[in-house]
């Protein structure tokens, strides 16, 4: 009895115990609700507690075993910005264990995400002269608060993301790098105008990882435009703006996956406008985009993409102080008058289809290889006036033309103010023409080279195109690998071939038939020659003259990267190695260079390499603290490796790969009512090279040399903060702020070269074979012109439950500096052309000479708002925003010119009221608008 007893009791303390040691638990997934794939950092919570969870890179959220959960009827709540919020009731059993694995979220169209449908790519990027050179809008919708602000709220102002340009980071299409190899940066019109195409996009800022490439130090954008993986639907779009189109029109069909297992999807587009904010920047674009998938099996699918999107635009100046107090910020100095319509002379053309193959193969379900080929091909054309000699006197060429440009320094006011102090009516009267004219004159040019030819002689003036015909195929093949719950495995190999052909082609000869292809400024026979086996040629309308050669680059490399994931720690670390060859080839024989110019020169041989690593630790689920380092060689860019490709074969002295160091640690704080985080960055680039090109006064001849200015073994430091906080205060009322504090610097003193045709001027000038060593440019500690280095934004939305909202931002901007000159920062500058100082020359006078130009701070006023409906099966969005409300007057970047090369040609002009030679500046935007409607279906 005793023994039953004590049983009996053990058997009840152990079914006690049993049911007290069972743990509740809360877990399950989130999914986008067309494509069925994860989302991840969607937060998880129970409503009315400080419960919450985010979801992991497979989209899967779990309540930790130590949580203790509320027992009963609950609310559980998922966000995620860009999606529509939803609420789901559950029940929590004491002891149980719920699983509610594939719950959806809908991308919410109303969202600030259509955003990126301004499309900033499309005129504020990689122009020629601008130097915006910033993140893209339409590549960073779906980034932090930090982010997401500097692509949208300070782009206006060419704000860069810690101070570097895009190409420090890789954008995608496919897998397929789009960054152009001539200077490292991606051509965004290339596929501009396509925009709901590209939605589908993984982004990995910094040095994050990303499974398909090793990126650059400020990250790296995958592009994905599978048809299988795309929004099912129809999409109508129509914007108006005065930007830089004033209107645009899309249409986009995505079929998803059909019964047969293929898809595809279609786009077409076309952006149009006579005048975007500045005079006569003229624009029209095209836009066609298809691409079909078949997915053969479980396993297999292929896919054929096409991109198309041939655009024109007219290009704007920099200007001088003198001429924007005299014309405004609007002015332009390449258009003229002409059967009354505007004309600009400066027009860019983009026409380079895209066509990309690819290969997804599942081998089983923790291995998938990708294999990419991509072929491109078309060219590249930027248009200009040219000017030269039409008579033969003793068979050589006799001067040129008047310098077409309204704004060439012998038409301005301040030219007669110092070359005629005594009779300022001269200057009066060029007052008085450039305020009442002051375009370019095409009915004179007209009349000049009809003139001329009626005397039996040739055009003056000539339109014509510098033009680039690229043709490249890309190749690479990507595995990922999921060696066990948490390690994944990522490599890639990648071959890129380049052929690039450049040439000038006449256009337009203005009522003319010929056009004499020489040199009319050079000072013998021979170096007169653009061609010296074809002399003295006449030119059509369509011709090639002045250069013809051909760039062929090849690259070949690979990636191997190790992802960790465990429950407090993740890390990674990753390997990659590229070697890359480039060589010229002459079609041409320059007259300058007759020894270095025709055939193929030298191969430049290059191999770079970069490692990096980082880990990120979750104290809590509040709490995150992230640090990633790296160390990148690369090769230099075709941009700045040869001299003056258009003439010879001459490249940068000494020129090696270029190195950038980086670090950067991060404090991440997350909760259901605010998102903040602080970085702190370091990044270094040593052994960098740049090649500029002007004329030159002041470097020991008499007269202004054209040259090419060779700085070489730069090394730039960029150190900061970056901080973004969002706060959703009221279920409508979100609350946003972003700091960026940087501090952007030259960190030694480069070297610098000078090169220019080795004529009689560049003799006299001290130049040995076209070529001079300037030594040291004392550039240490300097600013680097990299738009605002410091940055701030202050701003508010307000979400209506009846789907329409309004936002508004306050951003202030400093510490904007002007390009310096380092030629005046040379030797060259105290000393004449003896090499001994100059008898006048004063320190004080001279450190106040080249004291950098710092622009005023300045604040700029945003707003943005929309609405959605729904009427039936069709989706409506309206977004409209209005940039600069205030229309505040700001520059945004400028540049010393180069032509005061010394110390008494930069003392007298700046001791002028108005230089000759200023620095050149550009101006942001006054106010502007932008809006968008689109309906879906």
């Amino acid at each position: 009895m005793l023994k039953n007893t004590q049983y009996l009791r053990f058997l009840i303390v152990f079914i006690s115990f049993s049911a007290f040691s069972q743990k509740t638990t809360l877990k399950g997934s989130v999914l986008e609700n067309y494509t069925y794939t994860p989302i991840i950092d969607v937060t998880i919570s129970i409503k009315d507690t400080n419960l919450y969870v985010l979801t992991n890179s497979e989209g899967i959220f779990s309540f930790n075993e130590n949580t203790t959960l509320p027992f009963g009827e609950q609310t559980l709540m998922l966000s995620k910005s860009g999606y529509i919020s939803k609420q789901i009731p559950i029940i929590i059993d004491e002891g149980k264990t719920l699983d509610i694995s594939g719950i959806t979220l809908e991308k919410d169209t109303s969202q600030t995400t259509d955003l990126f449908t301004i499309s900033l790519t499309d005129d504020e990027l990689n122009d020629d002269f601008s130097g915006a050179d910033n993140i893209s809008g339409l590549l960073a919708s779906s980034l932090d608060i930090f982010q997401r602000t500097a692509a949208f709220e300070f782009s206006a102002s060419f704000f860069r993301i810690r101070g570097l340009d895009s190409k420090n980071s890789s954008v995608l299409i496919n897998a397929i790098e789009m960054n152009k190899t001539f200077n490292g940066r991606p051509q965004w019109s290339n596929w501009g105008g396509i925009n709901d195409v590209l939605r589908n996009q993984e982004l990995s800022a910094g040095l994050t990882p990303s499974n398909y490439t090793f990126g650059g130090v400020l990250g790296s954008t995958n592009i994905n435009i599978r048809p299988s993986e795309a929004r099912p639907g129809s999409r109508l779009t129509y914007s108006s703006s005065n930007r830089s189109y004033t209107n645009r029109f899309m249409a986009t069909h995505a079929s998803g996956l059909l019964k047969n297992n293929w898809a595809y999807t279609v786009s077409v587009g076309r952006r149009w406008g006579n005048e975007g904010y500045q005079d006569a920047t003229n624009y029209s674009a095209n836009s066609f985009f298809a691409s079909l998938e078949k997915q053969f099996n479980t396993k297999h699918s292929l896919n054929l993409a096409a991109i198309y999107t041939p655009n024109r635009r007219g290009k704007s100046s920099p200007n001088t102080q003198e001429v924007y107090d005299l014309k405004g910020i609007k002015y332009n100095e390449y258009w003229g008058w002409q059967n009354g319509e505007k004309r600009n002379s400066r027009i860019k053309e983009v026409n380079e289809p895209i066509f990309i193959l690819s290969h997804y193969w599942k081998i089983n379900n923790k291995t998938t290889l990708n294999t990419n080929i991509g072929y491109q091909f078309g060219k590249l054309s930027n248009s200009r006036l040219d000017y030269n000699g039409t008579d033969l006197v003793n068979n050589f060429p006799q001067g040129g033309g008047s310098n077409p440009s309204p704004t060439y320094y012998q038409k301005l006011p301040s030219y007669f103010e110092r070359n005629f102090p005594d009779n300022l009516e001269y200057a009066y009267l060029a007052l008085n023409e450039f305020q009442d004219n002051g375009q370019i004159d095409w009915n004179a040019l007209y009349n000049a080279n009809i003139t001329n030819t009626a005397n039996g002689g040739n055009a003056i003036y000539a339109l014509y195109e510098d033009r680039v015909d690229d043709t490249q195929i890309s190749i690479n093949s990507i595995l990922n690998k999921a060696l066990n719950e948490h390690i994944t495995l990522n490599a890639g190999l990648n071959f890129k071939s380049l052929k690039s052909e450049n040439f000038a082609s006449v256009l337009d000869l203005l009522g003319a038939k010929t056009y004499l292809d020489v040199d009319a400024y050079a000072t013998t026979i021979n170096e007169a020659q653009n061609d010296l086996q074809n002399p003295n040629k006449l030119v059509n309308e369509g011709d090639k003259f002045k250069y013809h050669y051909n760039i062929v680059s090849k690259e070949i490399g690979g990636f191997v990267q190790a992802q960790f994931s465990y429950n407090k720690v993740d890390f990674y670390t990753a390997l990659h190695t590229k070697s890359t060859s480039y060589q010229r080839e002459g079609l041409y024989q320059n007259g300058g260079f007759p020894d270095n110019s025709l055939g193929k020169g030298d191969r430049l041989n290059f191999f770079g390499f970069g490692l990096k690593a980082g880990l990120t630790y979750k104290l809590s689920g509040k709490h995150v603290f992230d640090i990633n380092a790296g160390y990148v060689t690369k090769a230099p860019t075709i941009q700045n490796t040869y001299t003056n490709s258009r003439e010879n074969h001459n490249t940068v002295p000494n020129i090696s790969e270029e190195q950038i160091s980086s670090v950067d640690v991060s404090y991440i704080f997350r909760s259901p009512i605010a998102k903040a985080k602080l970085t702190g960055y370091y990044t270094n680039i040593n052994n960098a090279n740049e090649i500029s090109f002007y004329f030159a006064d002041g470097i020991g001849g008499d007269n202004a040399v054209f040259v090419q200015e060779i700085l070489q073994g730069i090394n730039k430091k960029h150190l900061g903060l970056e901080f973004g906080v969002e706060a959703q205060v009221t279920p409508t009322i979100k609350l946003k702020g972003v700091a960026s504090v940087g501090q952007f610097t030259y960190n030694n003193n480069p070297n610098l070269y000078l090169s220019s045709e080795p004529d009689e001027d560049a003799e006299n000038a001290g130049f040995i074979n076209g070529f001079k060593d300037f030594g040291k440019a004392y550039l240490k500690n300097y600013r680097l012109a990299s738009g605002p280095q410091q940055a701030f934004s202050a701003g508010f939305e307000y979400r209506d439950p009846n789907y329409w909202w309004f936002g508004a931002s306050a951003n202030f901007f400093n510490n904007t500096f002007i390009d310096v000159s380092p030629l005046t920062r040379t030797s060259n500058f105290n000393t004449d052309f003896d090499g001994i100082v100059f008898n006048d020359y004063n320190e004080t006078i001279a450190r106040e000479l080249l004291k950098q130009e710092q622009f005023d701070d300045y604040m700029v006023v945003n707003l943005v708002g929309g609405k959605s409906w729904k009427i039936n099966k069709y989706y409506i969005g309206l977004f409209a925003s209005i940039n600069n409300v205030l229309n505040e007057i700001y520059k945004t970047g400028g540049f010393e010119q180069g032509r005061n090369a010394n110390y008494r040609e930069l003392r007298d002009d700046k001791a002028l009221e108005t230089p000759v030679f200023g620095s050149k500046y550009w101006y942001g935007r006054g106010t502007t608008y932008f809006l968008n409607l689109n309906v879906s279906f």
